[in-house]
């Protein structure tokens, strides 16, 4: 027996904000809240699915740096190019780590400042 990736828990200065984001990034949806402030987004299947939830918890720690995790994403409905168009218009930014200009992919900055890579492979939707 295996285990999987259900959720991936991200703290969030403004979980609000985020949830909008990697929704509009990913095509998810509002799974539910907590009261703490929790958001848990997702696809629109829900929990337990082939993809993993995103819980963006509130945090009142400093602003995030380099998380020991980081998410990557791939186009399924364009190229690379246009994908990384719609992210940027997003909110999403550059983000510098050492890349030489030469990698298949992207890496970006969400509105608060965790990096992701968008990878050049398009795949399949769910």
């Amino acid at each position: 027996m295996a285990c999987r990736i259900s959720e991936l828990v991200l703290d969030a200065a403004d979980p609000e904000r985020l949830a909008a984001f990697w929704s509009e990034v990913l095509g998810y949806v509002e799974l539910g809240r907590e009261d703490d402030g929790s958001i848990e987004i997702g696809p629109p299947a829900g929990f337990g699915g082939p993809q993993p939830t995103l819980v963006l918890s509130p945090s009142d720690g400093p602003p995030p740096g380099k998380l020991p995790l980081h998410i990557d994403v791939n186009a399924t409905d364009r190229d690379q190019a246009a994908e990384l168009a719609r992210l940027l218009a997003l909110g999403a930014r550059p983000a510098d780590v050492g890349q030489t200009g030469t990698e298949g992919w992207h890496v970006l900055a969400d509105p608060e400042g965790n990096e992701f890579c968008l990878l050049r492979t398009r795949l399949q939707p769910l």
